[in-house]
């Protein structure tokens, strides 16, 4: 009787690490251009940087666990609101009537001027506001940051309004 030899092979992919993320993203968080996010609000209470932190690490956890390209994901995420104007000031004409268009090829520009950006990192950063840019994303990992976008601002609006 002969013995059949079975498939090791694994769909599973490598859990996702906090310590891996850190280490994906270091480079980028903790140069001082983007430290300086901190001091700049992005929803309610919560600055820029704490905002791009945690749709970088949400975006990492999903596409790690999706077995995509969860490096390209998280760098791209990071840098994805790059830009140091408050698109809330009303003191500077058309600032938040266009903001939602502008700043995602801002944030790419000042992203370019210091990191090296892969195609699907600057994908990333331009098209995160689909569906309002208009152009699909081009990559899996877009899709999943656009959409890790908006649950993080809605998740830090809502969270800063309740009051316990």
């Amino acid at each position: 009787m002969e013995s059949t030899k079975e498939n090791n092979f694994s769909l599973a992919v490598s859990e996702p690490s906090i310590m891996e993320f850190k280490e994906i993203i270091k480079d980028i968080a903790t140069n001082p251009n983007i430290t300086a996010l901190k001091e700049h609000i992005q929803h309610k209470n919560k600055s820029r940087y704490y905002h791009c932190l945690c749709v970088s690490y949400y975006t990492y956890y999903l596409c790690k666990k999706l077995g995509l390209d969860y490096v390209s994901a998280a760098r791209g995420a990071m840098l994805h609101d790059f830009y140091y104007y408050d698109w809330r000031d009303k003191k500077v004409e058309g600032q938040k009537k266009f903001h939602a268009f502008r700043h995602p090829y801002i944030a790419l520009k000042n992203a370019s001027d210091i990191f090296e950006l892969n195609n699907k990192e600057k994908d990333i950063i331009v098209k995160h506001m689909w569906p309002l840019t208009i152009k699909l994303p081009s990559y899996k990992e877009s899709f999943i940051v656009t959409l890790v976008d908006k649950y993080c601002a809605t998740v830090e609006f809502f969270k800063s309004s309740k009051r316990l």
